[in-house]
């Protein structure tokens, strides 16, 4: 039995990244992105106005005199002439600033008669209001590096600089397999001895947070045969396969055997961990497959401590340790020696409380669980105040209030 650092190393020694794709901005806002992008162009590409007012040369401004009105410009319509002597032009928002103009005062803080301009702003100061060309960004200049994660922001960034198209890498395919002849679908009576399968619904959601659809999401009852023969069905058309239940020692714990039936290459089975403990990991070709334990607490710990960070690297984010910190228990907690515990938690302001509920078949304390406490494999006893590592669940960790 290996230990979880151990684990980790393995998966991240076999994994690799997917393929990369050309997709449309519109469609590519989650992924990474796959090259270095320049800008073609610069932004703001002329001199622009950045409020509505009205615009003038400074030196030919006295106070108490106005300037002669002679016109407006609006955004979308480059002037054709120069701003005369001791003149003035209406300018909107946006608008190009023509020659000779070097600032622009806003509408709130003038007087106008009979197309005189009256300015009434003492603090006035050259080039105030004006957003200048490539104050932004540089023709030829480095826009987002390769690996840059396109959020709302990096989307509209590249949109400002004419890139409709960016290549990412690809989302990798998922199969996920729910074993067990106990299993009865939700929205169905409960027929007895049976139990509502959700570790289907708990692997979807979470890899909808990751912006995946998973291609095919399947069920088995516990037989060698048919086991065996789903995931040969399957097994070539995934990148990544996640089989709950049937992995660990039982009679009727097929998956193993399975896998070994489709050639799969066992890389370890079983890790010094609570929950979690009969994890597998294997691999054939360059598919990889977990095979997670059926305890639906047990399988999401699973799938967020190692899946999760696997499939992000697949995808060409790099490994980062932001969503890793440190804060105090609030209420002691005691462990046997000799396996690694994850605790569902909660964050809130300067510590972190362990849920009630931590077997590894209840979800209620995940449901309102926004991270995983991690705790050392060989100690023992944690004391109210003692700081321990705190893994925040993805994407909702920005929301938990973290008081400094």
């Amino acid at each position: 039995m290996i230990t979880v650092s151990e684990a980790k190393q393995f998966i991240r020694a076999n994994t690799s990244l997917l393929p990369i794709v050309s997709m449309d901005l519109y469609e590519a806002s989650g992924f990474i992105l796959a090259e270095d992008l320049y800008s073609s162009i610069d932004v703001p590409p002329f001199d622009q106005s950045a409020m509505d007012g009205y615009g003038f040369t400074f030196s030919d401004w006295k106070e108490n005199e106005p300037l002669q009105i002679t016109g407006e410009i609006v955004a979308g319509v480059f002037p054709k002439n120069k701003l005369l002597p001791n003149t003035a032009l209406r300018i909107f928002t946006g608008a190009a600033v023509p020659e000779n103009c070097d600032t622009v005062v806003m509408q709130e803080k003038v007087e106008v008669k009979a197309n005189l301009l009256f300015i009434q702003d003492p603090q006035l100061k050259k080039g105030i209001n004006i957003r200048l060309k490539a104050s932004q960004t540089k023709k030829g200049e480095l826009a987002l590096k390769a690996g840059t994660f396109i959020s709302p922001g990096a989307a509209g960034f590249l949109a400002g600089l004419g890139i409709d198209k960016v290549k990412v890498y690809a989302i990798p395919n998922i199969c996920i397999i729910s074993t067990g002849k106990e299993l009865n679908s939700p929205g169905r009576e409960l027929e007895a001895a049976k139990i509502f399968e959700s570790n289907s619904y708990s692997l979807n959601a979470a890899l909808r947070e990751l912006n995946i659809r998973p291609k095919t999401i399947l069920r088995v009852d516990d037989d060698e045969a048919e086991t065996t023969q789903i995931i040969k069905d399957h097994l070539e058309d995934c990148d990544v396969m996640i089989l709950s239940g049937g992995i660990s020692v039982g009679d009727y714990d097929y998956v193993e055997k399975a896998l070994q039936n489709c050639g799969v290459e066992k890389i370890f089975h079983k890790v010094k961990q609570k929950p979690g403990k009969p994890m597998y990991f294997g691999k054939k070709n360059k598919t990889l497959i977990f095979g997670l334990p059926g305890n639906p607490a047990a399988l999401l710990t699973c799938f967020y401590e190692y899946i999760a960070l696997t499939l992000k690297s697949m995808m060409g984010q790099q490994e980062t340790e932001s969503f890793i910190i440190h804060l105090p228990l609030s209420a002691a907690y005691t462990k046997k020696a000799g396996l690694t515990h994850f605790l569902k938690g909660k964050v809130s302001g300067k510590e972190v409380i362990p849920l009630s509920a931590q077997e590894s078949y209840l979800m209620n304390s995940f449901a309102e669980a926004n991270c995983i406490i991690q705790l050392d494999e060989e100690k023992t006893e944690f004391k109210k105040g003692d700081f321990v590592e705190v893994h925040l669940m993805q994407p909702y960790s920005f929301l938990i209030p973290i008081e400094k």
